[in-house]
């Protein structure tokens, strides 16, 4: 008898989600016929016009919400409230003034009960992987905010999740330090092989940062295209910009978005 291949489980998956809210004006659904799968190691960008949606999936992928119907998955298990496999990154980096960055970098692992000389090493390395090697003891009011971005960087990742999630993390920063922290994302994630939902309006970024973009529709928001990004290098996204195909891809995306929009029109 010939051995089953095993079946890769998703590391998120979105399966019939809805999410409506309620409110005195009355029911707004936000999202519907969510189905998607991402899988491990994979970095998946979602586009959309704005309000479609994108940071509701998000907060249901990191369990802060709850869908009205469907069910979201991490790594195969049910998600029923804030999940511990799962890091959260907005474009507000949320650093704590009164702690040292290293301090920062170690908070969730201070709250989950690592030991001190452990929590030290993985700051330590995170920190000189972002960049920050030397600024360990300085405050968050003492770092540009570049800096600080990569200092919230590298307290996501220090968690060791399975998913991250990331919210426009970088659309507060000028177009040279983004390039930057883009670079700095894109080879921290490839080499830990991290799974990375990321939500985005500046399409470039889309391109050069993913293996997938998910296309949202207006509100109530759906998936209603999905382009596969077959370019070289993800790890390197300065390369990627130089790429011949680049501006094609960012074309295709601003006439996706143009079409969606004129559909709403009609």
């Amino acid at each position: 008898m010939t051995p089953s291949t095993p079946v890769s489980v998703p590391a998120i998956e979105f399966v019939n989600v809805q999410k409506r809210f309620s409110s005195k004006a009355g029911n707004v659904t936000a999202v519907q016929n969510i189905n998607t799968q991402i899988q491990s190691g994979e970095v998946v960008s979602i586009i959309g016009p704005s309000g479609c949606g994108k940071s509701t999936l998000l907060n249901m992928g990191s369990g802060l919400a709850a869908p009205t119907s469907g069910e979201v998955f991490v790594a195969g298990e049910r998600v029923m409230g804030p999940n511990a496999h799962v890091a959260f990154m907005l474009q507000k980096d949320l650093l704590m003034p009164w702690r040292t960055i290293a301090q920062n970098v170690e908070f969730g692992l201070e709250i989950r009960g690592v030991a001190a000389k452990e929590r030290e090493i993985i700051s330590t390395q995170l920190l000189a992987q972002c960049h920050l090697k030397g600024f360990e003891a300085h405050y968050p009011h003492q770092l540009s905010g570049g800096m600080r971005q990569r200092a919230a960087l590298a307290r996501t990742l220090a968690i060791d999740p399975i998913v991250l999630l990331m919210d426009e993390p970088f659309s507060a920063l000028d177009a040279q330090t983004k390039m930057i922290l883009q670079q700095d994302l894109a080879t921290t994630i490839h080499a830990q092989n991290k799974t990375v939902l990321f939500i985005t309006h500046d399409l470039a970024e889309a391109v050069t940062l993913s293996d997938r973009i998910l296309v949202m529709s207006e509100r109530p928001g759906t998936i209603v295209n999905e382009i596969i990004v077959e370019l070289p290098a993800r790890h390197d996204p300065l390369q990627r910009r130089k790429h011949p195909e680049m501006n094609h891809y960012v074309a295709l995306l601003m006439d996706l978005l143009k079409l969606d929009a004129n559909k709403e029109l009609h």
